[in-house]
């Protein structure tokens, strides 16, 4: 939405909000109830103009997924770093991933600085206040006089669609969640039970369903930013995919303590075929209206070809630019380009990283799998280098020499591997003698690139979160068809190809079995989504427990100030600070706990499984 922040800056002085409504439902209330605080609902709903500041606060307190100063959910760290792709060495008073998931130290029960470090705090997150200003916009927005029918029913549309991305958010972190038909006020009895797993799944897929006939397909750029019926129905798909999957869709309970409101209980077929049918929803009005499409790369201008840092740039341009046809649902907090700085502080700071089992997983350039045996103290026993080779026609510059990336183009800006330059041109801080003079301790020999972008420049441009993006559609309607129809059709290999041929990457091999193209298609995702709040989920809907269970590892770099890139020798070690679950694992980690807090205030919000 074109210059939300300005917007919700404008409603809050002019309405003058510094009072605060303090509701049971949630430590901090419910939000801030603007009918209370000076503005009536007759001056707040008197043009369509000033209603739309109501809408606007819905959209602005929609969940971020980077580290940012009003956005530090895990005390200022990353999803990713309690996931197998990152690890933090952050270590302060309140950070969440050493002091809550690696230790083990989560509770229901969390006091002082950790409350905050968890990555879901219930009660305490910004979901309801999303949906107290969508329902008071959904409850008044009749008041407004003259508004035109259609743009009124859009508005009131996009309203839905904030509360469907709230609970969509809550439920993909907690199970079900009390689902509120009007915005609570004071006056209410404060009775909110918590509705099941199947019943908030089938209001969040009854929100999309009811937004999607009054959205636009797509939006102008004076209106980007704003949901659209491609949200809706990539959404709906989004959490059918979810739902279906057999943590939650199974005979077999994912905990001894599992019930109603954190799974359905019992394993129905019919769901997959529901998200089919999303799928198929999807792709039958991506046909009829166009417009979204993967971002490809550019061929250079004098030789045709297509480099590697062509494919890394269009990956890049898919997740960061606004406006990009690859964006379905974008999120947009400020319009200042250091927004995302405060996420690069988690390493300036501190040695955190990738993991080596992360960055072993992306292939060669040409698709061919990385050897799960690769002699890391012998490179040079293999016919490739494991990351740059020198080329004279290679796109990196390091020193004097020009260097060609062997593997595949989104480790590359997922990763700073050894040798890369990383932010503000300079060679990343990966190896034990590096040119930088910040080496820190405990680093994994990979920092974290994405949103990075190598360039102050880079980051110039206004920020936002890309919550959903046009790959993750194709990949969810390709997983939809491939667990519904008991294997691969046509449409699901051309889906996952698509993803695969933008950063030069052949397609799948025929002929995969329903289990084999099921892993292809969490590979992809693996490799695809980095940083982008979806290892986590895929790790929890599967059940993925080797993903929790297997000791991360790390890449010790070896150079010299005046060796280059292709160089470097390698020794190998265990990623500090080890896990828990490695040696004591338990499935209560895949949904967070309810603070005991909130389940006193006796309003019916109940505890999730093991905690």
């Amino acid at each position: 939405m074109k210059k939300i922040y300005q917007i919700l800056t404008l409603f809050l002085l002019g309405a003058g909000l510094v009072a605060c409504e303090s509701l049971k439902l949630g430590d901090a209330g419910l939000s801030k109830a603007p009918e209370t605080s000076g503005a009536t609902i007759d001056t707040l709903f008197a043009s369509l103009k000033d209603a739309d500041k109501v809408l606007a606060t819905a959209y602005y307190y929609l969940p971020y997924g980077l580290v940012s100063s009003d956005d530090s959910k895990m005390g200022g760290d990353f999803l990713e770093s309690i996931t197998d792709h990152f690890i933090s060495n952050k270590h302060s008073d309140d950070d969440g991933p050493n002091n809550l998931y690696y230790s083990g130290g989560l509770s229901a029960t969390l006091t002082g600085s950790y409350q905050g470090g968890e990555a879901y705090r219930f009660g305490s997150e910004k979901d309801y206040h999303v949906i107290r200003y969508a329902l008071l916009f959904l409850e008044n927005a009749d008041r407004i006089p003259d508004a035109d029918p259609a743009l009124l029913a859009q508005k009131k549309a996009e309203a839905k669609m904030c509360m469907a991305i709230a609970y969509a958010h809550m439920l993909r972190y907690v199970g079900g969640v009390p689902i509120l038909d009007h915005a609570i006020t004071m006056s209410d009895e404060m009775q909110f039970p918590r509705n099941t797993f199947a019943e908030t799944v089938s209001y969040i897929v009854k929100l999309c369903d009811e937004a999607a006939p009054d959205l636009p397909w797509y939006v102008s750029a004076n209106d980007d930013g704003r949901l659209t019926r491609a949200a809706a129905l990539g959404l709906k798909l989004r959490i059918l995919c979810f739902a279906a999957s057999p943590t939650f869709n199974s005979d077999t309970k994912w905990h001894p303590q599992a019930d109603e409101y954190t799974c359905y209980g019992n394993y129905d077929a019919t769901r997959w075929q529901a998200a089919k049918a999303a799928a198929d929803e999807f792709m039958r009005q991506q046909m009829a209206n166009g417009h979204y499409a993967l971002v490809q790369a550019v061929p250079d201008a004098v030789t045709g070809a297509v480099t590697p840092r062509a494919y890394r740039l269009a990956y890049r341009s898919g997740y960061f630019d606004r406006g990009s046809t690859e964006c379905i649902i974008s999120i947009r907090k400020s319009n200042s380009g250091s927004y995302h700085d405060k996420h690069i502080d988690v390493q300036d700071d501190y040695g955190s990283g990738g993991s080596l089992n992360w960055a072993n997983r992306f292939p060669w350039a040409d698709g061919t799998p990385f050897p799960e045996d690769f002699d890391w103290e012998h490179p040079d026993n293999w016919p490739e280098k494991p990351f740059f080779k020198r080329d004279p026609l290679g796109d990196l510059k390091v020193g004097s020499t020009l260097l060609m990336e062997t593997r595949d183009p989104r480790l590359y800006e997922n990763l700073c591997v050894p040798g890369d330059v990383w932010k503000n041109g300079v060679v990343g801080p990966t190896y034990d003698n590096a040119k930088s003079p910040n080496v820190q301790d405990g680093c994994t020999g990979f920092l974290m690139m994405k949103f990075v972008l190598q360039q102050e420049a880079d980051r110039s441009n206004p920020p936002h979160w890309c919550m959903m993006r046009f790959a993750e559609v194709l990949l969810n309607c390709a997983e939809a068809y491939n667990e519904a129809d008991g294997g691969p059709s046509d449409k699901a290999y051309t889906w996952v190809n698509a993803v695969r041929a933008r950063v030069g990457l052949p397609g799948l091999p025929e002929g995969m079995t329903r289990e084999e193209f099921r892993k292809a298609i969490l590979l992809e995702r693996d490799l695809e989504f980095g940083f982008e709040e979806v290892r986590w989920f895929d790790m929890v809907r599967w059940g993925l427990k080797e993903a929790f269970t297997t000791p991360l590892k790390k890449l010790i770099p070896h150079g010299n100030k005046q060796t280059n890139a292709d160089d470097f020798t390698y020794t190998t070690g265990d990623a500090y600070p080890p896990r828990k679950w490695y040696n004591d694992f338990d499935t209560k980690w895949y949904l967070a706990p309810i603070p005991t807090v909130e389940i006193n205030k006796g309003y019916g919000m109940t505890q999730n499984p093991g905690w």
